[in-house]
């Protein structure tokens, strides 16, 4: 009775593919699987930390005033690293979210992380905002 059980189990492993070549099969495969997610892994964290900052700008909108129908007066302030020239585009919109003046500005090296800067650019209209479009290193 013993030894049906165990051919009945046999035949029933061979059937269903769980024999032991399979079994390693299915371990080598877990292996090679979780060897490429450390690689990759490792990859991104080594890219990154020799990224470590380097490049990153960031400017941000400090205020606005409307100084006439045909200019507007924009203050922000631009994050860099020191003596990194950067180059920014500024907008003025109407009412109607429609651009009514652009101006780009070259920004000089600064001694400093974060600078502030004021701009009054011309526009066709009177504006109802003016904002920084984007900012970019030079």
């Amino acid at each position: 009775m013993a030894g049906t059980a165990i051919d009945a189990q046999a035949a029933l492993d061979a059937r269903y593919g769980r024999t032991p070549s399979a079994k390693r099969r299915d371990r080598l495969l877990l292996v090679i699987g979780a060897a490429l997610v450390v690689l990759v892994f490792t990859a991104w964290v080594i890219w990154a930390g020799l990224d470590n900052g380097q490049g990153s700008l960031d400017a941000q909108d400090i205020a606005h005033s409307v100084v006439s129908d045909e200019t507007v007066s924009i203050t922000w302030q631009v994050s860099v690293g020191t003596g990194t020239p950067v180059s920014c585009a500024l907008e003025a919109q109407n009412d109607l979210h429609a651009i009514v003046g652009w101006k780009i500005i070259e920004l000089a090296p600064s001694s400093t992380y974060t600078t502030q800067y004021t701009e009054v650019i011309r526009t066709s209209q009177r504006a109802v905002t003016g904002l920084i479009y984007r900012c970019w290193l030079a």
